[in-house]
């Protein structure tokens, strides 16, 4: 990591303590507050403390309540003292990349003074652009706060199919809507001037999302865990399972917008998390007990490193008959990020003649792509 990117997390890192003590207090402080926190520190002088505690408070505190918690939480984070406590915060800032102006003090003379440059620098987002192709498993836990909202706008990206269901057309459509064109007909006494159409509609298509939850995804597990929960909240035809050395439904625990109170039913539902895994004997589940549920043309993807403890010609079978019954079966491995991965191990090659779509599943970016072949070439 860049000495500007490890600046540019400790930054993140004290208005991410800031917020969480207002928080702990009573106070309601989000991502988009923390986000806003991040421009009104560019546009201030942050050596300043008075301008510092200023800018923050504006932003941080959304009613009057809010200020004691406030001020508990900026003399806990920042100290107590003189203005020349929140220079390393200032230092930080500015080696990030963050554009400060130049404040005028007291004392300068104006020969010394120096112009402000005008050119524009990223402020807010040059963190979330590092979080993009930042693996999962170097995540702090204020960078997964911040990386919560770009999953949940991932989430909202899915795959549609054609409809029976038939639609009014704006233009010239493929079928005639004889009931509205006799409707139109009756401003011209009955002839059938204006013609109306109708086209096929659009609807959902069903999607599977399969996450190893074993102790060799344990790393990555936990930001999956979060895009499938955004799905569920998201869609309304999305069913999620996680596995370990036994399939288990989440559907249900994932629903509701509290992510860590669904996070928390979802664990305690898998009880064997962090564990051995047997992919063969969890798709063989997935397949007899729930395939009913699943139904055929569904998008299918499995969040797997493919380490596997069972048989492979089991996970083969199982992988050959998911195939047949889905529209597209798409694998996801944290591992093929890596330079120079091969799928050497006997589950991938297994799995591999079956799957359509082999993806890395270890970042924001690599969710972006299958957010990008779930709108396209699966619709």
């Amino acid at each position: 990591m860049s000495e500007a990117a490890t600046l540019g997390a400790g930054v993140t890192g004290k208005l991410a303590e800031l917020a969480a003590q207002m928080r702990a207090a009573g106070a309601r402080v989000g991502v988009d507050e923390l986000l806003v926190a991040h421009r009104a520190l560019a546009a201030i002088d942050p050596s300043s403390r008075r301008d510092a505690y200023n800018a923050l408070r504006a932003v941080l505190c959304s009613k009057h309540a809010d200020i004691p918690a406030f001020d508990a939480a900026f003399v806990a984070c920042f100290g107590s003292g003189h203005e020349e406590e929140l220079d390393l915060l200032s230092t930080e800032l500015q080696a990030a990349g963050i554009a400060l102006p130049r404040m005028a003090v007291p004392g300068d003379q104006p020969a010394k003074q120096q112009a402000i440059d005008q050119r524009p620098l990223p402020a807010a987002w040059s963190d979330v652009e590092i979080l993009r192709e930042k693996d999962f498993a170097e995540y702090t836990e204020a960078e997964r706060e911040l990386a919560r909202k770009l999953i949940v706008r991932l989430a909202h990206r899915r795959p549609t199919r054609e409809s029976r269901r038939l639609r009014r057309a704006r233009g010239r459509g493929e079928t005639h809507d004889l009931r509205r064109t006799i409707h139109a007909s009756l401003r011209y006494g009955g002839e059938p001037m204006e013609r109306r159409w109708r086209e096929p509609s659009r609807k959902a298509r069903q999607v599977v999302l399969v996450c190893d939850a074993s102790g060799s995804m344990q790393a990555h597990a936990r930001m999956l865990l979060q895009y499938m929960h955004a799905c569920v909240e998201a869609r309304g035809r999305v069913e999620a399972f996680v596995f370990g050395t036994r399939l288990t439904r989440v559907t249900r625990e994932l629903a509701g917008r509290d992510h860590d109170a669904a996070m928390t039913r979802a664990t305690h539902a898998a009880g064997d998390m962090s564990g051995g895994t047997r992919i063969g004997d969890a798709l063989a589940t997935l397949n007899r007990e729930h395939g009913r549920r699943i139904g055929r043309g569904a998008v299918v993807v499995i969040l797997s490193d493919g380490w596997d403890r069972g048989e492979p010609q089991q996970l083969a079978d199982e992988m050959a008959r998911l195939n047949r019954c889905a529209h597209r079966l798409v694998w996801l491995n944290p591992l093929k990020a890596h330079e120079g991965y091969e799928p050497l191990t006997r589950g991938m090659q297994a799995a591999l003649p079956y799957v359509d779509h082999f993806l890395a599943g270890n970042s924001i970016a690599s969710l972006e792509e299958l957010a990008e072949l779930l709108e396209g070439e699966m619709s």
